[in-house]
């Protein structure tokens, strides 16, 4: 998983919603739990956003350079198709700095 430690390059921000409580969120606050601790260590300086609502989507945010924002919805998705939203996020990052 080498393209975790490239989010810090690639991303200037990293945002993710979910509701506390929804059904719809278990998986992303599961993915959360399992998988914060090592995004911050590989890219220390990103900000990583945890916003929590009640009555809100799962949701995904990658801000890139001049200020360009995209964004994933995550509800239905399984832990693995979360990582690779993530992934496929960052790789766009890649191409949005060249």
């Amino acid at each position: 998983m080498a393209w975790r430690s490239n989010l810090s390059r690639n991303l200037k921000e990293l945002r993710i919603l979910f509701s506390p409580s929804a059904s719809e969120s278990a998986t992303t606050r599961l993915f959360i739990e399992k998988n914060y601790r090592d995004l911050k260590t590989q890219n220390p300086k990103l900000p990583i956003l945890i916003r929590e609502a009640s009555s809100i989507e799962p949701q995904l945010w990658a801000r890139y350079d001049l200020g360009v924002e995209r964004g994933i919805k995550l509800e239905g998705l399984t832990e693995e198709q979360i990582a690779k939203a993530l992934e496929d996020l960052g790789k766009v990052g890649a191409s949005v700095k060249s």
